[in-house]
Protein backbone atom coordinates (compact mmCIF):
# COMPACT_ATOMS: atom_id res chain seq x y z
CA UNK A 1 0.00 0.00 0.00
CA UNK A 2 1.42 3.22 -0.77
CA UNK A 3 0.83 5.64 2.19
CA UNK A 4 2.29 8.76 0.54
CA UNK A 5 -0.08 11.66 -0.67
CA UNK A 6 0.84 13.73 -4.02
CA UNK A 7 -1.11 16.24 -5.68
CA UNK A 8 -4.33 15.41 -7.85
CA UNK A 9 -4.84 18.66 -9.58
CA UNK A 10 -3.96 22.38 -8.59
CA UNK A 11 -6.75 24.89 -9.84
CA UNK A 12 -5.56 28.66 -10.76
CA UNK A 13 -8.63 31.12 -11.45
CA UNK A 14 -8.14 33.92 -14.05
CA UNK A 15 -9.84 37.52 -14.82
CA UNK A 16 -9.78 36.88 -18.19
CA UNK A 17 -9.84 32.87 -19.45
CA UNK A 18 -8.83 34.42 -23.61
CA UNK A 19 -6.46 36.72 -22.69
CA UNK A 20 -4.34 33.98 -20.38
CA UNK A 21 -5.42 30.70 -22.42
CA UNK A 22 -2.39 31.42 -24.92
CA UNK A 23 0.62 31.57 -22.56
CA UNK A 24 -0.61 28.68 -20.63
CA UNK A 25 -1.54 26.78 -23.49
CA UNK A 26 1.77 27.14 -25.05
CA UNK A 27 3.79 26.65 -21.81
CA UNK A 28 1.74 23.04 -21.03
CA UNK A 29 2.41 21.68 -24.54
CA UNK A 30 5.87 22.76 -24.25
CA UNK A 31 6.28 20.79 -21.29
CA UNK A 32 4.39 17.65 -23.05
CA UNK A 33 1.45 18.05 -20.97
CA UNK A 34 -1.82 16.55 -22.64
CA UNK A 35 -4.83 18.78 -22.74
CA UNK A 36 -7.48 16.92 -20.23
CA UNK A 37 -10.98 18.86 -20.35
CA UNK A 38 -12.20 21.50 -21.77
CA UNK A 39 -15.21 23.43 -20.61
CA UNK A 40 -17.02 27.33 -20.85
CA UNK A 41 -14.67 28.80 -19.00
CA UNK A 42 -11.95 26.64 -18.06
CA UNK A 43 -9.24 24.14 -19.37
CA UNK A 44 -6.94 21.83 -17.79
CA UNK A 45 -3.63 19.72 -18.71
CA UNK A 46 -2.31 16.23 -17.49
CA UNK A 47 1.13 15.61 -16.47
CA UNK A 48 2.47 12.38 -17.13
CA UNK A 49 1.96 11.34 -13.63
CA UNK A 50 -2.22 12.05 -14.21
CA UNK A 51 -1.85 14.55 -11.50
CA UNK A 52 -3.33 17.70 -13.68
CA UNK A 53 -3.20 21.93 -13.68
CA UNK A 54 -6.95 23.97 -14.10
CA UNK A 55 -7.24 27.72 -15.17
CA UNK A 56 -10.44 28.62 -15.46
CA UNK A 57 -12.56 31.85 -15.19
CA UNK A 58 -15.10 31.18 -12.42
CA UNK A 59 -18.02 32.96 -11.94
CA UNK A 60 -17.54 33.12 -8.35
CA UNK A 61 -13.92 34.94 -9.01
CA UNK A 62 -13.49 38.25 -6.67
CA UNK A 63 -13.08 41.19 -8.47
CA UNK A 64 -9.99 41.62 -6.83
CA UNK A 65 -6.74 42.03 -8.69
CA UNK A 66 -3.85 39.51 -8.68
CA UNK A 67 -1.08 39.48 -6.91
CA UNK A 68 1.50 36.85 -6.31
CA UNK A 69 2.91 38.73 -3.52
CA UNK A 70 -0.30 38.25 -1.90
CA UNK A 71 -1.34 35.91 0.66
CA UNK A 72 -1.93 32.78 -1.44
CA UNK A 73 0.04 30.77 -4.28
CA UNK A 74 2.95 32.44 -5.10
CA UNK A 75 4.12 30.55 -8.00
CA UNK A 76 3.05 26.58 -9.85
CA UNK A 77 6.20 24.56 -9.96
CA UNK A 78 7.00 21.61 -12.22
CA UNK A 79 9.59 19.56 -13.50
CA UNK A 80 11.22 19.11 -17.23
CA UNK A 81 14.67 18.04 -18.05
CA UNK A 82 17.17 20.84 -18.64
CA UNK A 83 17.22 20.67 -22.33
CA UNK A 84 13.61 20.97 -21.95
CA UNK A 85 14.26 24.11 -19.78
CA UNK A 86 16.48 25.76 -21.98
CA UNK A 87 14.42 25.22 -24.86
CA UNK A 88 11.18 26.78 -23.38
CA UNK A 89 13.64 30.03 -21.76
CA UNK A 90 14.41 30.34 -25.42
CA UNK A 91 11.25 30.41 -26.84
CA UNK A 92 9.23 32.05 -23.84
CA UNK A 93 9.34 35.90 -24.37
CA UNK A 94 7.78 35.31 -28.21
CA UNK A 95 4.82 33.02 -25.90
CA UNK A 96 3.65 36.26 -23.27
CA UNK A 97 6.55 34.67 -20.99
CA UNK A 98 9.10 36.48 -19.18
CA UNK A 99 12.56 34.87 -17.14
CA UNK A 100 12.51 36.43 -13.46
CA UNK A 101 15.74 36.83 -12.42
CA UNK A 102 17.67 36.84 -15.62
CA UNK A 103 21.05 38.08 -14.34
CA UNK A 104 21.57 34.50 -12.19
CA UNK A 105 19.35 31.89 -14.45
CA UNK A 106 19.98 29.30 -14.18
CA UNK A 107 20.86 29.11 -10.98
CA UNK A 108 18.83 31.68 -9.23
CA UNK A 109 17.46 29.75 -6.85
CA UNK A 110 20.99 28.13 -5.69
CA UNK A 111 24.25 26.37 -7.21
CA UNK A 112 22.60 23.45 -7.13
CA UNK A 113 19.45 24.42 -8.04
CA UNK A 114 18.74 24.49 -12.38
CA UNK A 115 15.55 25.70 -12.57
CA UNK A 116 13.92 28.73 -14.81
CA UNK A 117 11.66 31.37 -13.33
CA UNK A 118 9.16 32.48 -15.40
CA UNK A 119 6.08 35.16 -15.26
CA UNK A 120 4.04 35.59 -17.57
CA UNK A 121 2.13 38.94 -18.71
CA UNK A 122 -0.41 38.71 -16.40
CA UNK A 123 1.74 38.32 -13.47
CA UNK A 124 1.75 34.08 -12.95
CA UNK A 125 5.17 33.03 -11.99
CA UNK A 126 6.06 29.17 -12.99
CA UNK A 127 8.92 27.46 -11.69
CA UNK A 128 10.91 24.78 -14.02
CA UNK A 129 13.24 23.03 -12.36
CA UNK A 130 15.65 20.36 -13.35
CA UNK A 131 14.54 17.04 -12.91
Amino acid sequence: MNDRASIHHVELWLPDLDAHLPSWDWLFGELGWEPYQRWEGGRSWRAGDGSYVVIEESPDLDSGAYSRLHPGINHLAVTAARELIDHIVAAAPAHGWTVLFADRHPYAGGRDHYAAYLENDHGFEVEIVAS
